[in-house]
Parts: C-alpha cells; sequence; structure tokens
C-alpha cells in the first residue's frame, strides 16, 4: 500500500472547482451554439451558487468550530485557496461573457442597458415597467432597527440603491429583482430582423424615479446589483409532538435566516457603499466577499430565450429512439417477461418508465407497487400514477427522501399529497439518506406472485430525464427482484440486516464488495491472470477506494475511468498512479451514470449503481447497485462506455494538476463526440433487433401459414374421405332397398 507521504489528494473543494471550470470552458467552446453557450454560463452560475451555500458554508463552520482548539489553519489556508480559484474563473467567466455579448450583436441580437437605448425605447421601458413590474417592487429602506441579514433572500438579486440630498443626507433602499415573477429578460420593440434584450435590472434602473420620487428628496439616485448566498444547511429539530413532515417544515426555515457565506457586488460599486454592505451583512474575515460584473444570478442565463435561427443557435434535438422490446408486446409485463430490457435516457424516452407505472396502476392482476422517490418533476406523472394505483386499491408503498438538498419543499409537498390520496409513505432513516433508484411490482400469475423492477442510476424525473444520461434496467429475474423487494424491507425495518448476493447495497454491503472486487483484480494481476477496472462515475474522493486504486496501478492493473465532477485521485504519477487514466466528458448532456467493469480473469463483472464513490454514498446513504446479467446489455454498457473513452471533442485528461486539457484530436483520425456517437449506436441497435423480431414474425407467418395450409389439406382430405364414406354408404343403402324390392316383388 502507497504511504501517506505518496498519497497526495486534490481537496474535493478545489476539484469541484475544476470541474466547473470544464463547464466554463463550454461556453467559450467554438463549436458549441450561440445560445448554448450563453446557457452553460447559467448552468456555471448556479453550480457555483450551490458550491458556496454547501461546500464552502462547510470550510466556515469547521473554522469556526476548530478555531478555539487551534486546528483550523489548514481549513482557512483551503478556504483561501477557494476564493483565490473562484476569483480567477469569475475574471475567466466576465471575458467570456462579453465576448459572448459580442457575438450576439454580431448576429443582430442585442442586449441593451439603460444608456445604450433611445428616447422612444425608454419610453416603451417606462410603460412595460408600470403594467408589468411596479406591483412587484417592494423596497427595503434601510433604517438603524432593520436587520439585513433577515430580509435578504438567497440568491435573489437586488439592487442597492443610494440616494443623495444637497445637504450630504444619504438614504440606502434595497430592491429586489423580481425575476421569479417576470423574465429576466425583456424583449423590446426594434428593427425588423434584429432583437433586442434588456436585463429586468436596466428596466428598473430607468424607473427609479417611478419608484422614489415625491417620497424622497434627493439630488442623484444610483443603484448596483448585489447578491447574497446563505449557508444551506440546517439541522433536523426532533420536536417529539411533531411528524416527520413538520420536524422538517421547520428545519428548512433555519435555511431561510442562516448567515451568508459569500457576498457577490458589482466592481463599479462605490467602496463607501461595499463597506456599508459589509456591516450590515455582518460579515466576517472568513466570508466572501467577492467583486463582480454589473449582473449577478447568471443562472437566469439558462432561460435565455431562444431568438433568431434556432437551428443555427441551439443543439438540434436528437430524435427519440424507440425500444424494440417494449413496443413489440401489448403490454411492459410481457415485455419484461420476455428478457431484461435496459434504457439510455435521455436517447430513450422516459414515458416507457410512467408507461410501466401507468399500467401498473390498474392491472388487476398488480397487488402491490413500491418505489422510492428523491427528486421528481414538479408536474409528476409517476406521482398521477402512484395515487392512481392507490385509488384502483393496489397497497402502495412509497418512500420519500425528505433530505433531497434543495428539493426538500417539493418532497414535502409530494408526501402530503400522497399520504391524502391513501398511499403508503415513509420517510426512510434519519441517519441514512435514501438516494436509490428502485421500484418493484408485484403481480399474480397462473396463482404465483411475481414481481418486475426497475433498477436505475438516476432520479424518476420526466424533467432530468431529457438532460441526463442515466440507465435504467427493468427485470423479472427473481433472484435481482426478491433482493429490490429486500432493500424496501431494510428500509421499512431498519433493525434487520438482509442477505444480498447479487446487489451492492450501501452501507450494507457495498464499501466490502467493491474492496473485494478490486483486490480481485490486484491479484490476477500480480500472478499475471488478465486484469482491468473501468469505471464511470460522477465523483471519486473517498480516500479508501482511491488506495485501493493506487494498490492497483502499482500492481499492474490497468485503470480507465471516466469521471464527471471530483476527482480526489491524482492520475499519472510514477510508481502511483501511472496505470490510471481519467478522462470527463463535459456536453449537451449531463453525463450521471455509474458503471463499474471488472474484469476478473476475463469473467467480466458489470456493475450499474445509484452510488458515487464518496465516503457518504458508501457508508452514509441507501444506495443499490445490480449486475447486468444479460450478456447482450453487458456489450451494450461496454460498447457505450468505450465510445465515451474514445471522445476527442469533448474530453477533457483529469491529470495530476487538473488542467483541464481537452483530450488530443490525432491527425487523420475520426472526430468522435461520445454523446451523438452514441445515439447513432443505440439507434442501429434497436433497427438491429428490430430487423431481427420483423425476420422472426415472418418466420412465424410462413410457419403459421404452412401450418394453416396443411391444416386446410387435411380438412379437405377428410371433407373427402367423409364424402366418399358417405356415398358409399349410401351405394350401400340404395343397393340393400333394391335387393328388398326385388324381394318383395315376388
Amino acid at each position: 500500500m502507497a504511504n501517506e507521504a505518496q498519497i497526495d489528494l486534490v481537496p474535493k473543494e478545489i476539484s469541484w472547482l475544476s470541474f466547473n471550470g470544464r463547464v466554463l470552458q463550454e461556453a467559450a467552446d467554438p463549436s458549441v451554439p450561440l445560445i448554448e453557450k450563453i446557457r452553460f454560463l447559467g448552468i456555471y452560475s448556479n453550480n457555483q451558487d450551490e458550491f458556496f451555500k454547501v461546500r464552502v458554508a462547510d470550510l466556515k463552520r469547521q473554522i469556526i468550530i476548530n478555531k478555539e482548539s487551534g486546528n483550523a489553519a489548514e481549513t482557512v489556508k483551503l478556504l483561501k485557496e477557494v476564493q483565490n480559484t473562484v476569483s480567477k474563473y469569475q475574471v475567466v467567466m466576465n471575458n467570456i461573457y462579453r465576448d459572448l455579448v459580442k457575438e450576439l450583436a454580431e448576429n443582430k441580437i442585442y442586449l441593451r442597458d439603460e444608456t445604450e437605448v433611445s428616447e422612444k425605447q425608454k419610453t416603451w421601458v417606462r410603460n412595460y415597467f408600470k403594467m408589468h413590474v411596479l406591483k412587484h417592487i417592494n423596497p427595503i429602506i434601510f433604517n438603524e432597527t432593520i436587520d439585513l441579514v433577515q430580509f435578504l433572500r438567497d440568491q435573489y438579486t437586488y439592487l442597492l440603491v443610494k440616494m443623495a440630498g444637497k445637504n450630504k443626507e444619504t438614504s440606502y433602499a434595497l430592491i429586489e429583482i423580481p425575476s421569479d415573477v417576470v423574465p429576466r429578460f425583456i424583449s423590446m420593440p426594434t428593427e425588423e430582423g434584429e432583437t433586442t434584450l434588456m436585463f429586468l435590472d436596466d428596466v428598473i434602473r430607468i424607473c427609479l424615479d417611478e419608484i422614489f420620487k415625491g417620497l424622497f428628496d434627493y439630488d442623484t439616485i444610483e443603484a448596483y446589483s448585489i447578491k447574497m448566498n446563505r449557508d444551506a444547511e440546517y439541522d433536523l429539530l426532533g420536536n417529539v409532538d411533531m411528524s416527520v413532515l413538520e420536524n422538517m417544515s421547520n428545519s428548512l426555515k433555519q435555511r431561510l435566516n442562516a448567515m451568508p457565506v459569500r457576498f457577490a457586488y458589482d466592481r463599479a460599486m462605490p467602496q463607501e457603499m461595499v463597506e456599508f454592505m459589509t456591516r450590515e451583512l455582518h460579515l466576517s474575515d472568513i466570508d466572501s466577499s467577492m467583486p463582480g460584473g454589473r449582473y449577478h444570478n447568471f443562472k437566469d442565463f439558462l432561460s435565455f430565450p431562444s431568438v433568431g435561427s434556432s437551428d443555427k443557435f441551439e443543439n438540434p434535438s436528437l430524435p427519440l429512439i424507440n425500444s424494440t422490446p417494449f413496443d413489440t408486446y401489448s403490454n411492459v409485463f410481457d415485455a419484461i417477461s420476455n428478457g431484461d430490457i435496459l434504457l439510455y435516457y435521455p436517447y430513450y424516452s422516459f414515458e416507457y418508465f410512467t408507461e410501466f407505472l401507468r399500467q401498473a396502476s390498474y392491472d388487476p392482476k398488480v397487488t402491490t407497487i413500491k418505489i422510492n422517490i428523491y427528486r421528481v418533476a414538479r408536474n409528476s406523472r409517476v406521482i398521477d400514477s402512484l395515487i392512481d394505483a392507490a385509488n384502483n386499491g393496489k397497497r402502495v408503498t412509497v418512500v420519500v427522501e425528505l433530505k433531497a438538498r434543495f428539493d426538500e419543499a417539493n418532497n414535502i409537498k409530494w408526501a402530503s399529497h400522497l399520504t391524502d390520496a391513501g398511499v403508503k409513505v415513509l420517510f426512510g432513516l434519519p441517519t441514512l439518506k435514501i438516494h436509490s433508484k428502485l421500484c418493484i411490482v408485484s403481480r399474480r400469475e397462473n396463482g404465483q406472485n411475481v414481481r418486475y423492477a426497475h433498477i436505475g442510476t438516476g432520479n424518476f424525473n420526466e424533467k432530468t430525464a431529457k438532460i441526463y444520461t442515466d440507465f435504467a434496467l427493468f427485470t423479472k429475474n427473481q433472484e435481482l427482484t426478491h433482493e429490490v423487494h429486500s432493500v424496501f424491507d431494510f428500509i421499512e425495518y431498519p433493525y434487520t440486516r438482509p442477505r444480498f448476493d447479487k446487489l451492492l447495497v450501501s452501507p450494507i454491503n457495498a464499501r466490502q464488495r467493491i474492496y473485494a472486487m478490486i483486490d480481485r483484480e490486484i491479484a490476477n494481476a500480480q500472478t499475471g491472470l488478465p486484469s482491468y477496472i473501468n469505471l464511470k462515475v460522477n465523483n471519486l474522493v473517498d480516500r479508501g477506494l482511491i488506495e485501493r486504486l493506487y494498490k492497483a496501478s502499482q500492481s499492474g492493473v490497468k485503470v480507465r475511468a471516466i469521471i464527471r465532477g471530483m476527482c480526489s485521485l491524482r492520475p499519472g504519477i510514477p510508481g502511483l498512479s501511472d496505470n490510471i487514466h481519467i478522462t470527463s466528458i463535459v456536453d449537451r448532456f449531463l453525463e450521471h451514470p455509474r458503471v463499474m467493469i471488472f474484469c476478473n480473469n476475463n469473467q467480466e463483472e458489470l456493475y450499474i449503481s445509484s452510488a458515487d464513490w464518496m465516503t457518504r454514498n458508501l457508508d452514509y446513504r441507501i444506495e443499490v447497485g445490480a449486475p447486468v446479467l444479460d450478456p447482450e446489455l453487458r456489450d451494450r454498457i461496454r460498447t457505450i462506455f468505450k465510445i465515451q473513452e474514445s471522445d476527442n471533442q469533448k474530453a477533457r485528461i483529469i491529470d495530476a494538476d487538473q488542467k483541464n486539457a481537452y483530450v488530443a484530436h490525432i491527425d487523420g483520425a475520426p472526430q468522435i463526440r461520445s454523446q451523438i456517437e452514441i445515439h447513432s449506436y443505440l439507434q442501429a441497435v434497436e433497427q438491429k433487433h428490430n430487423a431481427l423480431i420483423s425476420a422472426t414474425l415472418a418466420t412465424a407467418e410462413e410457419a403459421a401459414a404452412a401450418t394453416a395450409a396443411a391444416a386446410t389439406a387435411a380438412a379437405e382430405a377428410a371433407s373427402a374421405v367423409a364424402e366418399s364414406e358417405a356415398e358409399e354408404k349410401e351405394s350401400k343403402k340404395d343397393k340393400k332397398k333394391d335387393k328388398k324390392d326385388k324381394k318383395d316383388k315376388k
């Protein structure tokens, strides 16, 4: 095992910033359509907000806790490194934004501020403001009694307004930009063939007098944008007189009043205003005060309007691929009974799963449905089908994870809605977040109870299934479905410890089983047997697993990994990790599945899983990984992995210094953008399946026709025989009658 000095891990916070840097690269990539580049700025900004609310807030708590004991120095050093790295990326983002505004203008799409519009356009803006915006404006006026920390809402952009009079009296006010009820980007009248947009912020700037004139005496008025992020952590309050839902709802209120962890402001803001806000927000030396550009909340660029030529400025849509097994049969249960089915979102439609639930909700043979919910869409057909199933007399159990970060309120709403509909709702365990992606349906068939299971890597969410890549396995395999059922038993009765021989279940056996499979590869490599590990996860930061991979590399095991996000392992270090090669893909879809492939002396084992290689996923969550048993489906996942390994358009090399260099394209080699290549590959797979089924059906039709012809011939022959026998019988009867007639005449 490598010694402690050799195991130089990248801090997960720095690695996360490196990942978000890859997102920012997409906003500057010339191959990305213009509006898609702008939306990548929105993704970057949204990610950065969450980073401060979760990871930076955690560092700040560690510093506060350890300060008295004198153990905070390393964390303080890391926080400074984080702040410096964020500042560097902020400069890069501002430059990219400036370049994108120029590119928009080159395409006759203009983003104007209040200094760049005509008087005629300003008149239009003032009318728009009076009709659509003014009713949502409720300024906060500063005075001695106001506690600004209590008023500012997390992640909202505000205008800090300064009103100065001749007698040097100054008043300050805050205006919240109401982008949750009014579009952030306002389309203005313009010349034909052009598009002119204005930030809602600037609409308000133009109309400041409409808000304050007559109420305040001032000679000058100016406004600068600011934003604050709060600590997203909260404690679960354990009031025994309250329900789980009530306790969680009360706990979430802590987030509303949590202390700031970042204060971002317009770098053009006068220094005395910056100092004023620093005092008002009670910011300490470990909080992040960051000068930025004129506008904040770039996350709103995620909803940047589709303007101009959509085929030029946005990604062309990829046609959904039909699942031949599901489409061949009249119902989902017959389809799954014919063999395991694998879907890969978003190439396949999520509607195959919603149809699975819809049919289960009213199928008279279905008796029970169990599912765990982590994040679902706001208008969820999944929830609708579960309620319909309960109304149809099915026994429905839904495990709702209330602690799904930033989806807590949504899940509280759904839990109440399901409970009111008569669904049995479980909230899992206080100490274990439930992150598995399981659904199981029990059905009575020929007097037997038969189970159908869904095991996936992504959430049951119609919205994210359109933009996240994820695997979904549908199976009737008795061993797998029995163990899936046992997972639900464990959630409901956590004092039990079911045995899992097929599934990898955190925190019961996943870590030990993964260790054992890595150790087996190490032993095989040391004895000259074939060995390799192929891995695809979102994050690799668990120290125990990284140490095992270092040892595997030192033993000669080839480790190939595709890691989208955080990676604390340093690849390519001679004598430590030179057999480890890691890339990261950031493209139009968010790479989300987890896949593990172990050589096992050429008896390959392949798993899909809901778990990243993080300590929390292995030790403090309920996660499920499943072996893919069907050889054809294993080959399909293996091929997808190989396509992604060959990506030379959107893949970056993760090296020891996390420089985010693109994988080099070798002259003469084909250009491979894996997300597009995978779509073509899966189309070909389904076309082949469709052809095989058509041929099988044609053969079956020919056999049926031959059988029908034989049956017709047999029937005709039988009819001829019967007719002949009848004629012979009639002839004998006639002869007998003739004989009798002759006898009577005598």
